[in-house]
């Protein structure tokens, strides 16, 4: 073997002290990434989690709509009481409510369809509040001895009524007795509600909401 120079080194060839030093210095590297890539995952993470939860908050769930709430007032009721009906009262009269929302019957008179269009019975009565120049319906209601002759006399009206602004079927459990329809008053903001319930026939006169209201509560 030939001499080696003193502190000649072989190309490639490390002293001990240089391999613990290359050692050392790769296991720091290691340590460096691995640390590097723990603080960016940490980051990541916490981004997720801010961007999940708090902005935009994509993983936050959405919450249920408040169910709406519909507030139905109460129907008005009368303060003023009912004129009573004759002792005679005919059951086509007493047929007829005390009230209806806050008007009252206060006053009942036989009615000219009797003799216009040859009704059994026939009677104009008054629904009011009670009070001076308060809320009013005029009733005129008459019955005959068949449906033919009742949907006559509704045919009739009508056509003297004008053009309804509305119309459709009167039933009563279910079953179609009749017809209505709503057509303009004689004068500005009042209203006609003509209908039929089988042999009888019914004309409601008054303020426009007034007397649809009315036809709707009015029991016959």
């Amino acid at each position: 073997m030939a001499d080696r120079k003193p502190g000649y080194l072989t190309p490639g060839f490390r002293t001990p002290g240089e391999k613990v030093h290359q050692k050392s210095s790769r296991a720091a590297q290691v340590r460096r990434r691995r640390i590097v890539l723990a603080v960016v995952l940490v980051v990541v993470a916490g981004i997720a989690v801010v961007t999940a939860f708090f902005w935009p908050g994509f993983a936050q769930e959405e919450p249920e709509p408040l169910p709406e709430v519909t507030v139905t007032a109460a129907p008005p009721t009368p303060t003023a009481e009912p004129s009573p009906l004759p002792e005679d009262a005919t059951d086509f009269q007493s047929a007829m409510p005390d009230s209806a929302l806050q008007l009252v019957r206060l006053d009942v008179t036989e009615g000219a369809w009797i003799d216009e269009a040859d009704a059994v019975e026939a009677w104009d009565v008054v629904y009011a509040d009670g009070s001076a120049d308060g809320a009013r319906v005029d009733l005129v209601a008459g019955q005959w001895s068949d449906g033919d002759a009742a949907a006559e006399v509704y045919a009739t009206l009508l056509q003297a009524a004008g053009d309804p602004e509305a119309e459709g079927d009167v039933t009563v459990g279910g079953e179609t007795v009749g017809d209505y329809a709503v057509t303009p008053g004689a004068t500005a903001g009042e209203s006609v509600v003509t209908w039929r319930n089988d042999t009888a026939v019914f004309q409601a006169t008054g303020p426009e909401q007034l007397v649809q209201d009315f036809y709707e509560t009015f029991p016959m």
